[in-house]
């Protein structure tokens, strides 16, 4: 499947304060800029972003058309909304991933769900009956692509070997480079399955942390958005961006601003000395 080279992350959604028609208007505005992907899981906002986003897809229908609903499955989380969970765990089983499956739908408005995603690691997962739940789920035109979200390599390919998955989506950004030396990247390109990334912005501590690693970095990427013309948040995705395994940064803000900070990224153009010299103020070393 093809997403958009930028997604739009939801998992603040209740923090942004839009009614309905704001966030009809958020969702327009982030299509115009040609961001058509959006990432959900069902835990996000306690049980509760994916009905927000449901109504604004039920007030304005023509928009399911124009964009691809990911989401998540996999965690209980202790929650008003699941009294039933006595404590915060993972869960796989068919009947787990089939009930999430539905009551995404529900909660989305939808008849489908573009690309469904395992939330974390579970120790307990089966394999094939996960699998077969996928089989079961894309047969019935449910869910119609699959990955997995914070897997390592060897978790990926447990499952990839069985159905192909089109993406790991994972914690990558200036300040958390583990995903360059743990096989997660070199395995997404092997493979063609371009990883949704997590936290780009390292949750905002490239922007604002004060210690020593985010000021290091922030003072390259500063330097570099002056030479390029464009803002260091900017140059934080398409560093990103520049990795040869095509990954796809998700975006986590409600102000439009930060989407055009992000879709800049588009037309940005690092050097591989630009490259490196971001990744030297991340480890605060130099190439061996």
């Amino acid at each position: 499947m093809k997403l958009s080279p930028i997604v739009a992350g939801t998992w603040r959604l209740n923090e942004w304060k839009l009614d309905t028609p704001g966030l009809v208007r958020w969702i327009e505005q982030a299509l115009d800029l040609g961001i058509t992907s959006f990432d959900h899981a069902d835990v996000y906002g306690g049980y509760r972003v994916e009905a927000a986003f449901g109504e604004a897809l039920a007030a304005a229908p023509a928009l399911r058309q124009c964009l691809q609903i990911v989401t998540k499955c996999g965690i209980k989380l202790l929650s008003p909304a699941r009294p039933s969970h006595a404590v915060k765990h993972y869960d796989t089983s068919h009947a787990h991933i089939t009930a999430s499956v539905e009551n995404s739908l529900r909660a989305l408005r939808t008849d489908r769900i573009d690309l469904l995603l395992i939330h974390r690691p579970d120790a307990l997962m089966d394999a094939d009956e996960v699998v077969q739940t996928f089989a079961q789920l894309r047969a019935a035109g449910k869910v119609l692509h699959f990955g997995v979200s914070n897997h390592t390599p060897s978790q990926f390919a447990l499952l990839h070997r069985r159905l192909p998955l089109v993406t790991n989506q994972i914690e990558f950004s200036p300040l958390n480079l583990g995903a360059l030396a743990d096989g997660t990247l070199d395995q997404a390109q092997d493979l063609g399955t371009p990883p949704m990334v997590w936290s780009p912005l390292a949750g905002g501590r490239l922007l604002k942390a004060q210690d020593e690693q985010p000021q290091r970095v922030r003072s390259v990427l500063e330097a570099l958005g002056r030479e390029h013309g464009v803002s260091a948040v900017t140059m934080a995705y398409a560093w990103i961006r520049r990795h040869p395994s095509r990954p796809l940064p998700i975006t986590g803000s409600g102000r439009v601003e930060a989407l055009r900070e992000a879709v800049a990224a588009l037309n940005v153009q690092l050097t591989a000395e630009d490259w490196y010299r971001v990744w030297q103020a991340g480890t605060n070393r130099e190439v061996a």
